[in-house]
């Protein structure tokens, strides 16, 4: 679907909103430019309730442009085959007019790109580095893997509490295709922290997997929930930080703080908005890997990266 307008007309603002099962301490809105077009971009918690997320999604559907899904996924990927989860599909329904995405499509194509891009900066080969999990963002696993790093994948680790290090992508992959249609079906916050749990981090044996490596990559709930209080000389590549996060990282001794995304006001954008947003510029539901790409060689967008 594609629209025209008015060139002599200033270019309506769109909307988009990420409705989170995650903490409402973590809100955000910014009104920015995208693709020469402006953009209202907003972040709403809903402290771990979905069926506060359902009430919120009826009350915005078709009254905004694109809706993100935070706080949780959509669905994960192993290879080429997805598996989506019971609870997100629960709340995703109820969006009938209004397109919703989880930011799964962003993390195939730009955090791949983003891997190749840190090149000069992390030097990939050999490098240590502890993935917390692969199949929520497979896409930078492949590319860490491609890179020549030396992979711990932390699926079992941080997802199902299991002290099982898995060291090959191709192990992850059986292994997804063995468990992934039963874990889907489980409540999402046995799996994930969501709410309140996202404001703390907790002591646990899952400690000394972030002590053996020189990156710690992927999810930052998983990597804030459960990392030590010393991590001196690190590089965390992750997503969405707030101001609050960064202090909390520099404290804790990390050399490197990348998130794939930029930074607004202090926040850097999280995936399932960004995608909302790309979404709701192209005026096309849903978007390819090819079209992924093209829109983000067109914003020209940059990860942000901070020396501690």
């Amino acid at each position: 679907m594609s629209t025209t307008s008015n060139p002599s007309s200033p270019a309506k603002q769109k909307h988009v909103v990420s409705v989170s099962i995650g903490s409402s301490q973590r809100d955000s809105r910014i009104e920015t430019t995208l693709l020469g077009h402006p953009i209202l971009m907003e972040r709403r918690g809903t402290n771990g309730s979905i069926n506060a997320a359902i009430n919120l999604i009826q009350e915005l559907d078709g009254h905004i442009d694109a809706f993100g899904l935070g706080g949780l996924d959509l669905y994960v990927q192993a290879r080429n085959k997805r598996y989506y989860f019971r609870d997100s599909k629960r709340i995703s329904q109820h969006a009938k007019q209004t397109p919703i995405v989880c930011g799964a499509g962003l993390k195939n194509t730009l955090e791949r790109l983003i891997v190749e891009q840190l090149e000069s900066v992390v030097h990939w080969s050999g490098k240590r580095v502890l993935c917390v999990s692969a199949v929520d963002r497979f896409g930078m696993a492949e590319a860490l893997v491609a890179a020549g790093a030396d992979v711990t994948f932390g699926d079992f680790i941080f997802a199902l509490g299991v002290p099982v290090r898995v060291r090959r992508l191709g192990t992850v992959n059986v292994l997804a295709q063995l468990l992934m249609p039963v874990i889907t079906r489980l409540p999402f916050q046995w799996l994930y922290p969501t709410g309140t749990k996202q404001n703390s981090t907790r002591s646990s044996w899952r400690e000394r997997y972030f002590r053996d490596a020189e990156v710690i990559a992927g999810d930052y709930h998983f990597i804030k929930r459960y990392m030590p209080q010393d991590l001196q000389g690190k590089v965390v590549l992750t997503n969405t930080t707030t101001q609050a996060d960064m202090d909390d990282l520099q404290a804790r001794g990390v050399k490197t703080l990348i998130t794939t995304t930029p930074r607004y006001n202090g926040r850097s954008l999280s995936t399932n908005l960004l995608e909302a947003s790309f979404v709701a510029l192209a005026n096309k539901y849903p978007l390819s890997p090819a079209d992924y790409t093209q829109l983000l060689a067109q914003s020209q967008l940059k990860p942000d990266i901070t020396e501690f």
